[in-house]
């Protein structure tokens, strides 16, 4: 029985240690710190033995091209704050919008700077290569934001090689008010700005819960659907190493990844 003042002596033992909880891949995320819906929807998605880390960049309740662009200078920071004694098999910065107005490459470099043993990701980078995987040219987007940053994204999309055939958003400049979207008014949304040409639907902005109602769209609408965090689950599983369908989340979780070009 212990007794104050005595010193404690533990024998020395052979621990038993294995790989840990997630022995198959772990995967970190940047995240905005206004950011309301991406960690659920990771953690809804993750498959067993596959860890999620997560840091957050501080970052303004406002979304504008020079709010957005000011990221940059903390992502060598936050990558290398992500689990770095397991190292993260992939590290993705997880702003649709910020990808975009920084640049895929320049997050890449800043990501590898922080955490050189990585996978460098961008959440517009999964998107790609979702929308290539299904094979979409024509596509339809939705978006929270204001339409300086619409305006950009379908410049983005467009030399990416698709064609907008419309892309809608709803204005508001918060990340706070696009994670208070209902998931029905996603629904609801998708089905409108839905047309008969279309190869797919993308839902954009990583702070949005619409992988909520992916299913029942694509079941209405009988189109694949996109949504930011989805297409950046899947990419990221797949870099990974991880190709197994996973039920719930959309026809993208049944491919297999093939298309995705080495980066």
């Amino acid at each position: 029985m212990y007794q104050p003042g005595q010193a404690v002596h533990s024998p020395q033992r052979e621990v038993e240690l294995d790989e840990g909880r997630h022995d198959r891949a772990r995967l970190g995320f940047i995240l905005m710190s206004t950011d309301l819906a991406a960690e659920s929807d990771f953690f809804d998605m993750v498959p067993p033995g596959v860890g999620v880390h997560v840091t957050r960049l501080k970052t303004e309740d406002y979304t504008t091209s020079e709010t957005l662009s000011r990221h940059i200078e903390y992502m060598a920071d936050a990558a290398a704050r992500i689990q770095p004694d397991t190292r993260p098999d992939v590290i993705s910065y997880s702003c649709t919008s910020g990808s975009i107005v920084i640049g895929e490459e320049r997050v890449k470099q800043e990501i590898l700077k922080g955490a050189p043993y990585t996978i460098a990701m961008t959440l517009v980078t999964g998107v790609v290569d979702a929308l290539h995987e299904l094979g979409a040219k024509k596509i339809v987007v939705g978006t929270p934001y204001l339409d300086e940053i619409n305006t950009r994204e379908a410049e983005f999309l467009y030399s990416k090689g698709f064609e907008i055939l419309d892309i809608q958003g709803l204005n508001l400049g918060t990340g706070v008010e696009y994670g208070r979207i209902t998931p029905d008014y996603w629904r609801q949304f998708a089905v409108e700005i839905n047309r008969e040409d279309t190869d797919a639907i993308f839902l954009s902005c990583g702070g949005i819960r619409a992988l909520e109602v992916v299913e029942d769209i694509e079941s209405i609408t009988g189109k694949p659907v996109i949504t930011s965090n989805q297409a950046q689950m899947w990419s990221c599983l797949r870099r990974a190493g991880i190709a197994e369908p996973i039920n719930g989340f959309g026809r993208i979780f049944h491919c297999d990844g093939r298309t995705i070009a080495p980066r």
